[in-house]
Protein backbone atom coordinates (compact mmCIF):
# COMPACT_ATOMS: atom_id res chain seq x y z
CA UNK A 1 0.00 0.00 0.00
CA UNK A 2 1.34 3.33 -0.98
CA UNK A 3 1.96 5.65 1.84
CA UNK A 4 0.08 9.08 1.91
CA UNK A 5 3.40 11.21 2.59
CA UNK A 6 0.90 14.42 2.67
CA UNK A 7 -1.76 13.29 5.10
CA UNK A 8 0.82 11.92 7.47
CA UNK A 9 3.12 15.49 7.32
CA UNK A 10 -0.38 17.21 8.12
CA UNK A 11 -1.27 15.40 10.76
CA UNK A 12 2.17 15.65 12.45
CA UNK A 13 2.08 19.41 11.47
CA UNK A 14 -1.05 20.29 13.01
CA UNK A 15 -0.82 18.03 16.06
CA UNK A 16 2.53 20.31 17.03
CA UNK A 17 1.89 23.45 15.05
CA UNK A 18 3.77 25.68 17.30
CA UNK A 19 6.66 23.26 18.05
CA UNK A 20 7.17 23.22 14.15
CA UNK A 21 7.94 26.98 14.02
CA UNK A 22 9.50 26.80 17.27
CA UNK A 23 11.82 24.07 15.43
CA UNK A 24 12.31 25.72 12.26
CA UNK A 25 11.42 29.34 12.07
CA UNK A 26 12.07 30.65 15.52
CA UNK A 27 12.13 33.91 14.26
CA UNK A 28 8.77 33.70 12.64
CA UNK A 29 7.89 32.16 15.80
CA UNK A 30 8.52 34.52 17.84
CA UNK A 31 5.70 36.94 15.97
CA UNK A 32 2.91 34.45 15.82
CA UNK A 33 0.12 34.43 18.48
CA UNK A 34 -0.09 30.96 19.07
CA UNK A 35 -3.32 31.42 20.63
CA UNK A 36 -5.37 32.31 17.77
CA UNK A 37 -5.08 29.28 15.68
CA UNK A 38 -7.93 28.49 12.92
CA UNK A 39 -7.53 25.22 10.73
CA UNK A 40 -9.36 25.72 7.56
CA UNK A 41 -10.83 23.25 5.73
CA UNK A 42 -8.66 21.94 2.56
CA UNK A 43 -8.64 23.97 -0.72
CA UNK A 44 -9.42 22.28 -4.18
CA UNK A 45 -7.37 23.62 -7.16
CA UNK A 46 -7.75 21.98 -10.49
CA UNK A 47 -5.13 22.65 -13.26
CA UNK A 48 -6.47 22.89 -16.17
CA UNK A 49 -3.68 22.74 -18.61
CA UNK A 50 -1.75 19.68 -16.90
CA UNK A 51 -5.70 17.98 -16.04
CA UNK A 52 -4.56 17.71 -12.32
CA UNK A 53 -6.09 18.81 -9.12
CA UNK A 54 -4.12 19.34 -6.09
CA UNK A 55 -5.11 19.98 -2.63
CA UNK A 56 -3.67 22.27 -0.58
CA UNK A 57 -2.21 20.43 2.80
CA UNK A 58 -2.69 22.51 5.49
CA UNK A 59 -3.82 26.07 6.16
CA UNK A 60 -3.89 28.08 9.14
CA UNK A 61 -5.55 31.43 10.08
CA UNK A 62 -3.81 33.07 13.24
CA UNK A 63 -2.47 36.51 13.94
CA UNK A 64 0.41 38.08 14.69
CA UNK A 65 1.32 39.16 18.17
CA UNK A 66 0.47 43.15 18.41
CA UNK A 67 -2.15 42.95 15.62
CA UNK A 68 -5.27 43.11 15.24
CA UNK A 69 -5.73 41.38 11.41
CA UNK A 70 -5.67 37.92 10.53
CA UNK A 71 -2.87 36.06 8.55
CA UNK A 72 -2.96 32.62 6.84
CA UNK A 73 -0.12 30.03 7.42
CA UNK A 74 0.21 27.76 4.30
CA UNK A 75 2.40 24.72 5.19
CA UNK A 76 2.72 22.44 1.94
CA UNK A 77 4.80 19.02 2.36
CA UNK A 78 6.26 17.93 -1.26
CA UNK A 79 7.88 14.25 -0.82
CA UNK A 80 8.71 14.00 -4.65
CA UNK A 81 11.51 15.94 -6.70
CA UNK A 82 9.38 18.08 -8.89
CA UNK A 83 11.36 21.14 -11.12
CA UNK A 84 7.75 22.68 -11.07
CA UNK A 85 6.56 22.77 -7.58
CA UNK A 86 7.75 26.25 -7.25
CA UNK A 87 5.10 27.44 -9.61
CA UNK A 88 3.11 25.49 -8.43
CA UNK A 89 3.21 27.54 -4.88
CA UNK A 90 3.27 30.61 -6.39
CA UNK A 91 0.08 29.49 -7.96
CA UNK A 92 -1.56 28.63 -4.73
CA UNK A 93 -0.40 31.40 -3.40
CA UNK A 94 -2.33 33.85 -5.80
CA UNK A 95 -5.50 31.53 -5.55
CA UNK A 96 -5.58 31.94 -1.91
CA UNK A 97 -4.82 34.96 -2.05
CA UNK A 98 -7.79 36.15 -4.56
CA UNK A 99 -10.12 34.29 -1.81
CA UNK A 100 -9.00 35.35 1.51
CA UNK A 101 -7.32 38.83 0.53
CA UNK A 102 -5.25 38.97 3.47
CA UNK A 103 -1.68 38.54 3.84
CA UNK A 104 -0.46 34.55 2.69
CA UNK A 105 2.92 32.62 4.91
CA UNK A 106 4.16 30.15 2.38
CA UNK A 107 5.86 27.57 3.71
CA UNK A 108 6.92 24.05 2.21
CA UNK A 109 8.70 21.32 3.62
CA UNK A 110 10.84 18.92 1.38
CA UNK A 111 10.63 15.33 2.58
CA UNK A 112 12.15 12.97 -0.12
CA UNK A 113 14.98 11.77 0.10
CA UNK A 114 17.14 13.42 -2.41
CA UNK A 115 20.08 15.40 -1.87
CA UNK A 116 19.93 18.64 -3.49
CA UNK A 117 19.15 22.53 -3.49
CA UNK A 118 15.65 23.05 -4.12
CA UNK A 119 14.36 26.37 -5.38
CA UNK A 120 12.11 28.29 -3.40
CA UNK A 121 12.00 31.30 -5.74
CA UNK A 122 8.90 31.64 -8.98
CA UNK A 123 10.25 34.34 -11.08
CA UNK A 124 8.79 35.61 -14.72
CA UNK A 125 11.67 37.86 -16.46
CA UNK A 126 12.03 39.70 -19.60
CA UNK A 127 14.95 40.84 -20.97
CA UNK A 128 13.93 44.53 -20.29
CA UNK A 129 12.43 43.68 -16.72
CA UNK A 130 11.58 41.57 -14.13
CA UNK A 131 7.57 41.51 -13.72
CA UNK A 132 7.51 38.64 -10.60
CA UNK A 133 10.07 37.01 -7.55
CA UNK A 134 7.39 34.98 -5.48
CA UNK A 135 9.48 33.66 -2.42
CA UNK A 136 8.65 30.79 -0.63
CA UNK A 137 10.12 29.68 3.27
CA UNK A 138 11.70 26.37 2.74
CA UNK A 139 12.70 23.39 5.17
CA UNK A 140 14.83 21.01 3.65
CA UNK A 141 14.95 17.91 6.18
CA UNK A 142 17.49 15.90 4.08
CA UNK A 143 20.38 18.34 4.68
CA UNK A 144 19.34 18.35 8.48
CA UNK A 145 21.68 15.89 10.34
CA UNK A 146 19.73 13.71 13.06
CA UNK A 147 22.47 14.26 15.36
CA UNK A 148 21.99 18.40 15.40
CA UNK A 149 18.19 17.70 16.50
CA UNK A 150 18.62 14.88 19.62
CA UNK A 151 19.24 17.91 21.84
CA UNK A 152 16.20 19.42 21.02
CA UNK A 153 12.97 17.97 23.26
CA UNK A 154 10.55 18.86 20.70
CA UNK A 155 8.52 16.13 19.20
CA UNK A 156 8.97 17.66 15.92
CA UNK A 157 12.18 17.01 16.04
CA UNK A 158 12.02 13.40 17.31
CA UNK A 159 9.32 12.56 14.40
CA UNK A 160 11.52 13.83 11.66
CA UNK A 161 14.55 12.47 12.49
CA UNK A 162 14.15 9.82 10.12
CA UNK A 163 13.77 11.82 7.17
CA UNK A 164 16.69 13.69 8.17
CA UNK A 165 20.42 12.91 7.00
CA UNK A 166 21.77 9.46 8.22
CA UNK A 167 23.02 6.58 6.82
CA UNK A 168 22.37 2.89 6.94
CA UNK A 169 24.75 1.99 9.39
CA UNK A 170 22.71 4.55 12.15
CA UNK A 171 19.44 3.21 12.00
CA UNK A 172 19.76 1.57 15.03
CA UNK A 173 21.37 4.67 16.89
CA UNK A 174 18.89 6.70 15.42
CA UNK A 175 15.94 4.65 16.51
CA UNK A 176 17.64 4.34 20.43
CA UNK A 177 17.95 8.14 20.41
CA UNK A 178 14.65 8.68 18.98
CA UNK A 179 13.09 6.39 21.79
CA UNK A 180 14.99 8.58 24.30
CA UNK A 181 13.75 11.56 22.90
CA UNK A 182 10.21 10.20 23.60
CA UNK A 183 10.79 9.18 26.74
CA UNK A 184 11.83 12.84 27.57
CA UNK A 185 8.52 14.43 26.29
CA UNK A 186 6.33 12.79 28.72
CA UNK A 187 3.20 12.66 25.98
CA UNK A 188 0.03 10.94 26.38
CA UNK A 189 -0.34 8.10 24.46
CA UNK A 190 -2.17 9.27 21.95
CA UNK A 191 0.45 11.76 20.68
CA UNK A 192 3.08 9.54 21.27
CA UNK A 193 1.55 6.76 18.96
CA UNK A 194 1.24 9.46 16.64
CA UNK A 195 5.21 10.00 16.97
CA UNK A 196 5.77 6.80 16.63
CA UNK A 197 3.93 5.67 14.07
CA UNK A 198 5.42 8.81 11.89
CA UNK A 199 9.02 7.22 12.63
CA UNK A 200 8.17 3.89 12.00
CA UNK A 201 6.32 4.60 8.81
CA UNK A 202 9.81 6.12 7.40
CA UNK A 203 12.42 3.86 9.78
CA UNK A 204 12.25 0.37 9.09
CA UNK A 205 14.53 -2.06 11.25
CA UNK A 206 15.36 -5.49 10.64
CA UNK A 207 14.64 -8.34 13.18
CA UNK A 208 18.72 -8.85 13.36
CA UNK A 209 18.35 -4.69 14.05
CA UNK A 210 15.30 -4.10 16.27
CA UNK A 211 17.43 -7.08 18.74
CA UNK A 212 20.72 -5.34 18.64
CA UNK A 213 18.67 -2.22 19.70
CA UNK A 214 17.27 -3.97 22.65
CA UNK A 215 20.59 -5.22 23.58
CA UNK A 216 21.89 -1.58 22.89
CA UNK A 217 19.36 -0.14 25.28
CA UNK A 218 20.04 -2.61 27.72
CA UNK A 219 23.30 -1.16 28.06
CA UNK A 220 22.84 2.04 28.54
CA UNK A 221 23.97 3.83 31.83
CA UNK A 222 21.66 6.51 31.78
CA UNK A 223 18.02 7.04 33.53
CA UNK A 224 15.84 6.51 30.81
CA UNK A 225 17.09 3.18 30.47
CA UNK A 226 13.94 1.60 32.10
CA UNK A 227 11.77 3.83 30.37
CA UNK A 228 12.47 3.20 26.72
CA UNK A 229 12.93 -0.54 27.34
CA UNK A 230 9.50 -0.07 28.97
CA UNK A 231 8.28 1.59 25.52
CA UNK A 232 10.12 -0.85 23.63
CA UNK A 233 8.24 -4.01 25.11
CA UNK A 234 4.84 -2.07 25.09
CA UNK A 235 4.86 -1.31 21.43
CA UNK A 236 6.00 -4.51 20.40
CA UNK A 237 2.96 -5.87 22.58
CA UNK A 238 0.53 -3.79 21.15
CA UNK A 239 1.93 -4.13 17.30
CA UNK A 240 1.46 -8.06 17.69
CA UNK A 241 -1.94 -7.46 18.76
CA UNK A 242 -2.90 -5.11 16.32
CA UNK A 243 -1.18 -8.06 13.58
CA UNK A 244 -3.85 -10.26 14.95
CA UNK A 245 -6.69 -8.12 15.09
CA UNK A 246 -5.69 -7.20 11.53
CA UNK A 247 -5.37 -10.70 10.39
CA UNK A 248 -8.90 -12.10 11.77
CA UNK A 249 -10.30 -9.19 9.76
CA UNK A 250 -8.76 -9.35 6.47
CA UNK A 251 -10.10 -13.40 7.78
CA UNK A 252 -13.59 -12.34 7.93
CA UNK A 253 -13.32 -9.94 4.83
CA UNK A 254 -12.17 -12.66 2.34
CA UNK A 255 -14.84 -15.34 4.00
CA UNK A 256 -17.36 -12.44 3.27
CA UNK A 257 -16.19 -12.34 -0.41
CA UNK A 258 -16.02 -15.88 -1.14
CA UNK A 259 -19.72 -15.73 0.42
CA UNK A 260 -21.19 -12.67 -1.91
CA UNK A 261 -18.92 -14.25 -5.41
CA UNK A 262 -21.40 -17.70 -4.27
CA UNK A 263 -24.36 -16.24 -4.04
CA UNK A 264 -23.60 -14.50 -7.56
CA UNK A 265 -22.94 -17.59 -9.17
CA UNK A 266 -26.55 -18.79 -8.31
CA UNK A 267 -28.25 -15.87 -9.30
CA UNK A 268 -28.82 -13.74 -6.95
CA UNK A 269 -29.03 -9.81 -7.71
CA UNK A 270 -26.88 -7.55 -5.97
CA UNK A 271 -30.02 -6.16 -4.39
CA UNK A 272 -30.53 -9.45 -2.87
CA UNK A 273 -27.51 -10.30 -1.74
CA UNK A 274 -27.02 -6.77 -0.30
CA UNK A 275 -30.11 -6.99 1.90
CA UNK A 276 -29.37 -10.35 3.06
CA UNK A 277 -25.65 -9.59 4.24
CA UNK A 278 -26.65 -6.26 5.33
CA UNK A 279 -24.49 -4.24 3.36
CA UNK A 280 -24.84 -1.28 1.22
CA UNK A 281 -25.46 -2.14 -2.64
CA UNK A 282 -21.91 -0.62 -3.66
CA UNK A 283 -19.86 -2.56 -1.13
CA UNK A 284 -21.15 -5.67 -2.31
CA UNK A 285 -20.60 -4.64 -5.84
CA UNK A 286 -17.07 -3.61 -4.67
CA UNK A 287 -16.35 -6.73 -3.18
CA UNK A 288 -17.51 -8.32 -6.52
CA UNK A 289 -14.94 -6.35 -8.48
CA UNK A 290 -11.88 -6.90 -6.33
Amino acid sequence: MAIDHDRLFKELIQTFFEEFFFLFFPDMHEHIDFCHLSFLSEELFTDVTAGEKYRVDLLVETKLKGEDGLIIVHVENQSCVQSSFPERMFVYFSRLFEKYRIRIVPIAVFSHDALRDEPSVFSIEFPFGEVLQFRFFPVELRKKHWRDSIRHDNPIAAALLGKMGYTESEKVELKKEFLRMLVRLELDEARQRLLLGFFETYVKLSEEEEQQLQREVKAMETKEKENVLGLIISYEQKGRKEGLEEGMERGIQQGMKQLIRNMERKGMTVEDIARLVDLLEEDVRGLLEE
